[in-house]
C-alpha cells in the first residue's frame, strides 16, 4: 500500500510539473466545471434570449422573468471504473485494470489537494465498490486502499447497468470520469444520458494485443468474462477482417457519442506513459473553461 501511494504521488508530481511548465496554470482546471448552473431569476430586459424565460414564474402575472446562471467553479468529482475481466489484458507489466486504478489514484490525490469532493464506483455487471464523495487526503487514501484490495465478485460487463446505477446515485451535476475499455454492447443510450446530465470525461483503455492479433492458425481462445473456450482460425482473412472491423466500430461509437454531447475523450494504451496524455486532457479542459468564462 505504501509503495503504491508513493508511486501515485510521483505520477501526480510529474503531472503538476508538466502542467505548470506547459500551461502556466495549475492542476485545478480538471476539477472545474465547464458549464453553468441555475442561480436566480430577474426581470426580462430587451435583448435577452427568449429561451431563458422562466415561464412558470412569468405565469404568476407579475411580469416576464428570465433565469440567470452562474459558472460552476467547483463540482464533485466522481470516478467510474470498469473492473470486469476484459480489463485484465495487458502488454508487458501493466494490464488495463492496473492503468485504470493508477489513474483513479492520481486523480484522488490531486482532488484531495484541491479540496474537491471525490468519490468512486467500481462496476462489472453489478456494483463492486462504492465510496461516496468526500474531501481530504484521508478520502484519497481510502480510495487507493479500496482499489488495491478490490477482488471483483463478477467477471462480466454491463456498462448500461453501471451507468444507470451511477445516474441514480449522483443527483447533482458533477464531473464524472468513466474509465473502461468499452468492450460491451447496448450502452449507447445510457452513455448519452450520462453526458447530458454531467460534465463527462471518457477514458478508454486499450491494449496492443486487441488491435494486433497474430496469425497463429486454429487456436483455443478463452473468453475471460464467460469462461467459455472457442476455437478460432486466427490466420483466416474473414476472421481478421470481421474482428478489426468490429473493434474499430466500437471505438468510433464511443468517440461519436462524446463529440455529440461535448464530453472529453481520451484513449490510453497500456504500454504507453499516460501522464503526458492526461496533461493534454487537462490543457484542453483549461482552454474550454477559459472560452466559456
Amino acid at each position: 500500500m505504501k509503495e503504491l501511494v508513493q508511486k501515485l504521488r510521483k505520477y501526480e508530481i510529474r503531472i503538476r510539473k508538466a502542467i505548470n511548465t506547459q500551461m502556466q496554470g495549475d492542476f485545478h482546471s480538471v476539477f472545474k466545471g465547464n458549464g453553468l448552473e441555475f442561480d436566480d431569476v430577474r426581470a426580462y430586459q430587451y435583448g435577452d434570449d427568449v429561451r431563458s424565460i422562466d415561464w412558470n414564474v412569468s405565469a404568476k402575472g407579475h411580469g416576464t422573468f428570465v433565469k440567470t446562471y452562474r459558472e460552476e467553479k467547483e463540482q464533485s468529482v466522481f470516478l467510474m471504473l470498469d473492473v470486469s475481466a476484459s480489463q485484465t489484458i495487458g502488454t508487458g507489466k501493466q494490464q488495463k485494470i492496473d492503468v485504470g486504478k493508477e489513474i483513479c489514484g492520481v486523480l484522488a490525490l490531486s482532488a484531495a489537494r484541491q479540496q474537491s469532493q471525490i468519490g468512486i464506483i467500481c462496476i462489472s455487471d453489478q456494483k463492486e465498490k462504492y465510496i461516496r464523495p468526500a474531501k481530504g487526503i484521508e478520502q484519497a487514501y481510502t480510495i487507493i486502499k479500496a482499489l488495491s484490495e478490490l477482488q471483483p465478485k463478477s467477471s462480466k460487463t454491463n456498462l448500461a447497468a453501471g451507468i444507470k446505477l451511477t445516474l441514480d446515485i449522483i443527483k447533482r451535476r458533477s464531473i464524472v470520469l468513466l474509465i473502461s475499455d468499452f468492450i460491451d454492447v447496448n450502452y449507447e443510450k445510457e452513455l448519452a444520458m450520462l453526458a447530458k446530465r454531467h460534465d463527462l470525461i471518457v477514458i478508454q483503455l486499450q491494449d496492443l494485443r486487441e488491435r494486433k492479433i497474430p496469425g497463429l492458425g486454429i487456436v483455443p481462445v478463452v473468453d475471460k468474462e464467460s469462461g467459455r473456450t472457442v476455437w478460432l482460425n486466427t490466420s483466416g482473412e474473414d476472421f481478421q477482417l470481421r474482428y478489426f472491423t468490429q473493434y474499430a466500430h466500437n471505438q468510433n461509437k464511443v468517440v461519436r457519442i462524446c463529440q455529440k454531447y461535448q464530453a472529453n475523450y481520451l484513449a490510453i494504451q497500456t504500454n504507453e506513459d499516460y501522464v503526458p496524455q492526461l496533461v493534454n486532457l487537462f490543457r484542453l479542459r483549461n482552454k474550454t473553461s477559459k472560452k466559456s468564462a
